[in-house]
């Protein structure tokens, strides 16, 4: 544990017209990444800053001591997101007892972490607009920032929003003006933001803090609702739009943006949001953010995915299986260092969660007996009982890489 450690004054100033974090006084440009910290037997904050980031987000507080020492010790700064109980999960804002035992509650967690040389920022709850109706939520949020500033002159407070327009802008202006920042976060919607703040006349500074994939629920599904996921390389192709066009969108409030997301994470399926394959290799969404942060390719590149498909299908096409019969699925990839490919293929029944927010998912279970290899590319799979399912394919590079992509499909009888 780090102790008797001083706090690095982090705070928002206008710098030539622009605004930006002053680090003890010298600007500071985020390069940055959401990173999950409630297991710290995956951690790899020396990834992370091997890749060249220099700053991460948090969800919560979880091994918040733990997580901050071993960012000082990288040199990485932490915006560290204090849990804030959420509507749509049950909290209750008009509860005056419940708001003043969580004000209690985050005051604590405010003054262990106050002083941490790691700390740059204070996100006060995620997403609190999504599937709320009481807007006393942000009356909340304002309370809890005085507080911050109160008792921790040395960093700056936001809060998170699903989304962004008028009324949104409205309600953050209303009824949370000591926010110092406001963070936005959006997908594939993202490229309409600065028309967003255009319409809505905000002229406070703000950061993207979570963007990168096409939203699940924004992409076209199949008639039984199955939604139609990108591949690794078209996925490269969307964080590249959406970095060109609105990240680097020249705004003098825009103050940088987190990446979503330096890890994996089972959400409608377990490689739509992550950067990473489950297994840890990384994906060309991570060569990508290497060379924006770094300036430079890194060594070795992660394969691509030129096409996948199934019965001689592409995944947008409602493919439709007979149970018991077998059927062909191939996969066309490269890898631009020329490195030997590996292949990997797996089948699951469709997600049915209806989980929003980012909330727990559970990975639906693998299907056994049903694929029968013919060579690395190319597979033979036995339609599984009447439903809904995905084949996967992973593809490894042998040095850390991979690549991914998917079908839905039903079987029928």
């Amino acid at each position: 544990m780090l102790c008797h450690a001083a706090p690095v004054r982090t705070e928002i100033a206008q710098v030539e017209g622009q605004y930006t974090f002053l680090r003890d006084g010298v600007p500071y440009q985020i390069k940055g990444a959401g990173i999950a910290t409630d297991d710290l037997s995956i951690l790899d904050l020396q990834g992370f800053a091997d890749s060249g980031g220099n700053s991460f987000r948090t969800w919560g507080t979880e091994n918040a001591q733990a997580v901050l020492d071993r960012a000082h010790a990288l040199g990485l700064t932490v915006a560290l997101c204090l849990g804030v109980g959420r509507e749509r999960q049950g909290f209750d804002y008009d509860d005056r007892q419940a708001v003043k035992a969580q004000f209690e509650r985050l005051r604590e967690e405010v003054v262990r972490y106050r002083n941490h040389p790691a700390l740059l920022a204070w996100i006060i709850g995620n997403e609190l607009n999504l599937e709320h109706t009481n807007p006393r939520v942000y009356d909340a949020v304002n309370d809890l920032s005085k507080m911050i500033h109160e008792l921790d002159p040395n960093h700056p407070t936001t809060s998170t929003l699903a989304g962004f327009g008028r009324a949104q802008a409205e309600l953050i202006n209303a009824r949370a003006p000591d926010l110092d920042f406001v963070s936005i976060q959006l997908y594939g919607d993202l490229v309409n933001l600065p028309k967003y703040l255009r319409r809505s006349n905000f002229e406070r500074p703000y950061m993207v803090t979570e963007w990168g994939a096409i939203g699940h629920w924004e992409m076209p599904a199949t008639f039984w609702r199955a939604p139609v996921e990108q591949h690794s390389t078209e996925k490269a192709a969307t964080y590249r739009k959406m970095h060109r066009q609105v990240i680097t969108y020249d705004s003098p409030y825009n103050l940088g943006s987190y990446v979503f997301f330096w890890g994996q994470k089972q959400e409608r399926t377990p490689t739509w949001y992550g950067m990473f394959l489950p297994t840890g290799e990384g994906t060309e969404v991570v060569d990508f953010m290497q060379a924006q942060w770094q300036g430079g390719m890194a060594d070795n590149l992660a394969p691509q995915i030129e096409s996948m498909r199934l019965y001689n299908r592409k995944a947008y096409a409602n493919v439709q299986l007979k149970a018991g019969k077998t059927y062909t699925a191939r996969v066309n990839a490269r890898d631009p260092d020329g490195d030997e490919l590996s292949f990997r293929w797996e089948v699951r029944p469709e997600s049915r969660s209806n989980a929003s927010g980012g909330d727990r998912e559970s990975v639906p279970p693998l299907l056994g007996g049903i694929l029968q290899q013919s060579n690395g590319a190319e597979v033979q799979l036995t339609a599984p009982p009447l439903g809904a399912y995905r084949l996967f394919v992973y593809v490894y590079d042998g040095r850390g890489k991979g690549a991914h992509a998917n079908i839905p499909f039903i079987s029928r009888g």
